[in-house]
């Protein structure tokens, strides 16, 4: 990770670096944070709810007595699987669609340019609600329907390089040489646009970081009494008013530190590969 961070720095791209590294802790976190937590998430103390931080509670108490950091610790994990699940099946899907797409080409590509247009108009809240009233609200009804809805998003990208890569000299070699089309698509035209695919995937994880929290929030994702940020948001509305804002902010500030850090990271890397490109 040094090693790696070293050549970034030396390559003239220090935020890379530097926010690859803060999204390198944070995934750390949310698989140790378990380990990490000083009390249990859902240990309550009713004689010290609504406090403030403390020696006792760093991040202070909800209105259960839970310790927030201790919350805030265990929840990274539900926080980041679900964006983690949205983008690796969005990006699967994303990125078959968008070879297929670009191999075929002629009528077969316009009439999946049309469809992910469509797919593009679709509000991905909308999707989740509906995802929620066929599975019921939990973890899975927004993984669901936020994989499904960031697709277009991933295949449109996608598509863009893997036309360009279908109409290089090395494609009709590997043809006359006998080469199957799925042993080009997947040993050729894979391999050159998947340092892209690497680079959507972080933006959007970012993204879906954001939705699957706010999914949360509505009550349409995890559901309280999980830790989770999403949830700590919503349950921390009804403490604002008595002056009680450190459960919301802090989880709050957790998200937007997050998908800060892996936009930005996926920004450079979009960047750093069509400057390459």
């Amino acid at each position: 990770m040094a090693v790696v961070q070293l050549r970034l720095v030396r390559r003239g791209d220090p935020m890379l670096a530097i926010f690859g590294s803060l999204c390198g802790i944070l995934v750390l976190v949310a698989i140790f944070g378990g380990a990490l937590a000083p009390y249990a998430p859902d240990q309550t103390d009713i004689l010290a709810a609504s406090q403030g931080p403390s020696a006792q509670h760093l991040l202070g108490t909800d209105s259960l007595g839970r310790d927030i950091l201790s919350r805030l610790l265990v929840g990274a994990r539900l926080s980041f699987a679900g964006p983690a699940l949205i983008v690796v099946a969005s990006s699967v899907l994303g990125t078959a669609i968008a070879l297929f797409s670009a191999w075929h080409g002629g009528w077969v590509d316009r009439l999946v340019a049309r469809v992910l247009n469509v797919m593009f108009a679709v509000p991905g809240i909308l999707v989740a609600v509906l995802a929620a009233a066929i599975f019921g609200a939990g973890f899975w009804a927004p993984v669901i329907a936020l994989s499904v809805v960031y697709v277009p998003y991933i295949a449109r990208v996608v598509r863009s390089a893997a036309v360009r890569q279908r109409h290089l000299p090395y494609v009709e070699a590997c043809q006359l040489a006998g080469l199957s089309a799925w042993h080009i698509c997947t040993w050729h035209l894979l391999r050159n646009v998947a340092p892209l695919v690497v680079a959507q995937a972080t933006l959007g994880f970012g993204w879906a970081l954001a939705d699957f929290g706010a999914t949360s929030f509505l009550g349409l994702g995890v559901q309280p009494p999980q830790a989770e940020w999403g949830v700590m948001i919503s349950d921390g509305r009804s403490d604002l008013l008595t002056g009680a804002v450190q459960q919301s902010v802090s989880a709050g500030l957790a998200i937007v530190l997050a998908v800060v850090s892996f936009n930005i990271v996926g920004a450079r890397l979009s960047a750093r590969i069509g400057a390459d490109g």
